[in-house]
């Protein structure tokens, strides 16, 4: 192991930066070089590569966003361009890649490291989807954004007596709603793992009115559904002034919290790590603050399942 890359593919999210930083300057320390891989699967079949250094990596950890930049690439998915990109790798000579991403980015890593090419997954994506970590690098960051955005709705909600339905990002896992519900005191949570009883939700809204609450905000994961359709459900059964707000890609982008810029740095070291220890095929994460390795095929097989604990907790305490 002479040579690693590193490349970030698919959604961008807070903290990437600061796993490459680790990635680059771990490398170097240990004596490797490293190269970057521009616009993900798409910049490695352009040959968008380019040597790092210590100082190509200096003032970023502080960013949002992705010094390499990100693209989506259908065209790595055929294996004409599948092998391209791993010409690419030879050409470059590049002997270690380190993917930053979601599921579709842990694909391509999979892909390679089953063509015999070693590759280390670390999982960049603010939906929290990845089953295997407890936490994915740039959650934290996106959760922070949406609890300030409910205390800044909150303030204008209270003032007209309003609920205010506020739509995040989150098509198949509803982590952001979920953990943005309880957090920020919400008063339900609508995620695409369970089904709402919009009956139920109403009455916790009536029964807050009855005590003198003057506002009531619900997290709908964007999954779910149309908010728009879910506020005249609310307005026709409550008869209550429903407002949506959605928070969209404020989300993804913002100054990496401390937590999303350790985890990134932490994970982007270790992925080094496993590189020079002669591991391939390993998707990385974390569990009880300690970090892990698990094959990235079983990575990618696993059911990701909400927190029922979470999910209690918040419905319990929106009484």
């Amino acid at each position: 192991m002479k040579k690693i890359g590193v490349l970030t593919s698919g959604g961008d999210s807070p903290g990437m930066n600061a796993a490459i930083r680790a990635v680059v300057r771990t490398a170097i320390y240990n004596g490797l070089e490293v190269a970057g891989i521009y616009r993900g699967y798409q910049g490695l079949l352009e040959g968008d590569i380019e040597p790092l250094t210590v100082s190509s990596v200096g003032d970023i950890i502080h960013r949002g966003g992705t010094m390499l930049r990100t693209a989506r690439c259908l065209e790595f998915k055929e294996e004409e361009g599948f092998q391209r990109g791993l010409a690419m790798l030879k050409m470059f000579k590049i002997d270690g890649l380190v993917v930053i991403g979601g599921d579709g980015s842990f694909n391509g890593a999979k892909r390679l490291a089953d063509a015999g090419f070693p590759t280390i997954g670390i999982p960049g994506t603010i939906d929290n989807d990845l089953a295997y970590t407890e936490f994915t690098l740039g959650f934290d960051t996106a959760l922070t954004t949406v609890v300030n955005a409910i205390g800044n709705i909150r303030d204008t909600s209270s003032s007209h007596g309003r609920v205010n339905i506020i739509e995040v990002m989150g098509r198949h896992c509803g982590d952001i709603a979920l953990y943005g519900g309880l957090a920020g005191g919400a008063e339900a949570v609508i995620i695409p793992e369970i089904d709402t009883d919009m009956d139920d939700l109403c009455q916790t809204i009536l029964r807050g009115k009855k005590r003198g609450k003057l506002h009531s905000i619900i997290l709908l994961a964007e999954g779910v559904g149309k908010p728009y359709e879910v506020a005249e459900q609310i307005k026709s059964k409550t008869g209550s002034d429903v407002k949506v707000s959605v928070i969209g890609y404020l989300q993804r982008g913002g100054t990496p919290t401390p937590s999303d810029r350790i985890l990134g740095s932490r994970l982007g070291a270790y992925a080094v790590d496993q590189l020079i220890a002669g591991k391939a095929g390993r998707a990385i994460g974390i569990k009880g603050n300690q970090l892990v390795d698990i094959d990235i095929s079983e990575a990618l097989s696993m059911k990701k399942d909400y927190d029922k604990e979470i999910y209690e907790l918040a419905r319990i305490l929106a009484i």
